[in-house]
């Protein structure tokens, strides 16, 4: 690891105890290591073969956000992520001993897909542990690749804990899909890549998770333009970042269930910290609502099926946490496409909802002929489409003549749908909206 360099205070981190079943040589949290500029260069070359060039093209939501965005699409790697980078990287690192032995990582889907893809493109054997909630997709496409797909575990932790613990037995080598230094540092080649397609940038905006993507990035754009602002975004749900900002290191974080599942990691990275922490601008958290959102906009207005993770820096436009980049030339890294088909149309319904073109109300009518026709009429009056209605008598408590009527109805926009709550409020005496205004802002940024 002659392209590593230790960081000049990793005594920050000499208290912290981990049980030894769960450490990984390469990523020892007493002695954090630093990715260097030269190794991403020397990843760069040595993955150029089997690594998709992904354009970085403008965006046609420039005019609309009032900024010159360019969007890199990584989730036009074979397997739909970035991941690959720094998989195929490692794998290229390894002795040939340990080549024939094999490797082995924990993961939901991206990072199990791309060691099993490129495992399988230069004959390494691999295991993948994935937890019993894996997405069956993911699951299959790992097999596709003749990886050997190990079901264990209710959450990443105990797949983790039962991958160490193979690798332990085995002999078998552990890579962490955002941690690993040869990961980071094939991670970063997207960084490079960058600076070559596009002229002139001001900030490249980063999905952050475990830190691998943004540690490799920053140090690639950092060192080639130190002027441009990197910066992270985070959902709400799991912002480990954040945290470890907070507390000047690493520390555990309790997660959530989260539409950006591929940033849905407990604890940033010791070396991604140590690589990262004096290069990241700024560090912002979104709200759940503007990804649902962000993935609607990429399906409208860019035809591009991205996850939650790649939307997240398009959140964090939207919820008017950039606004100092007005004017100014943005960079978006689209990390991943690969969102689950039912998630992906529960994304569309929330990010309808959000965008105020997706609401619910009730509405109390006459029991008599015609009373739901009529509804219907009003609602069709203003060009209102009815998705869903359904009417109940026996829980109407005010009189047994009346009604009570739930409705799904799509609207144009918001201000569509405050001509729709004004026209029943003033026809009817008891009308109640789910949803009646915008999404709330972010939840916060941090300026590092």
């Amino acid at each position: 690891m002659e392209n590593y360099t230790k960081s000049p205070d990793d005594s920050d981190m000499s208290d912290i105890e981990v049980e030894p079943i769960f450490e990984d040589p390469l990523c020892n949290s007493k002695l954090p290591v630093r990715v260097t500029f030269e190794e991403i260069t020397s990843a760069a070359y040595k993955i150029r073969s089997g690594i998709v060039y992904t354009p970085c093209t403008r965006s046609h939501m420039s005019g609309l956000t009032e900024m010159d965005i360019f969007l890199k699409k990584d989730f036009l790697q074979q397997t739909g992520s970035f991941k690959e980078r720094g998989a195929r990287y490692a794998l290229l690192q390894l002795t040939n001993e340990q080549k024939r032995k094999g490797v082995i990582a924990a993961s939901l889907g991206n990072h199990a897909q791309a060691l099993s893809y490129h495992g399988y493109q230069l004959g390494v054997p691999v295991t993948v542990v994935m937890p019993i909630t894996a997405p069956i997709m993911k699951v299959q496409k790992c097999k596709e690749y003749n990886a050997n797909v190990i079901m264990e575990g209710r959450n990443m932790a105990e797949a983790k804990r039962r991958a160490m613990q193979l690798a332990k037995e085995t002999g078998w080598i552990f890579i962490n899909g955002y941690d690993n230094p040869q990961a980071i540092a094939g991670q970063g080649t997207i960084g490079l890549e960058i600076m070559e397609q596009v002229e002139d940038i001001d900030a490249v905006v980063v999905p952050t998770g475990g830190g691998g993507l943004l540690a490799g990035v920053a140090v690639a754009v950092k060192t080639l333009n130190p002027s441009i602002k990197i910066i992270g975004v985070e959902s709400e749900r799991c912002a480990s970042y954040t945290k470890a900002i907070e507390n000047s290191e690493p520390m555990h974080t309790d997660i959530e269930s989260t539409l950006a599942d591929g940033l849905a990691v407990p604890q940033v990275g010791y070396n991604a910290w140590n690589t990262s922490k004096h290069l990241v601008d700024k560090m912002i958290v979104v709200k759940e609502e503007w990804i649902a959102l962000s993935i609607l906009r990429f399906v409208e207005n860019e035809k591009c099926v991205v996850e939650g993770a790649g939307a997240c820096g398009l959140a964090a436009i939207l919820a008017g946490f950039l606004n100092e980049f007005k004017g100014k030339r943005v960079v978006l890294i689209l990390s991943g496409g690969n969102i689950d088909t039912t998630l992906l149309g529960r994304c569309l319904d929330r990010g309808l909802a959000a965008d105020g073109r997706l609401v619910k109300f009730k509405v109390t009518v006459s029991d008599r002929p015609g009373g739901i026709s009529e509804l219907c009429k009003i609602i069709c009056s203003v060009g209102v489409s009815i998705k869903d209605i359904i009417h109940e008598r026996a829980w109407v408590t005010s009189d047994v003549f009346s009604v009570e009527v739930k409705v799904v109805c799509e609207t144009r926009d918001y201000t569509h749908t405050t001509e729709l709550r004004d026209l029943l409020f003033s026809k009817y005496k008891k009308v109640q909206f789910d949803r009646i205004q915008k999404t709330d802002c972010v939840t916060s940024s941090t300026e590092i």
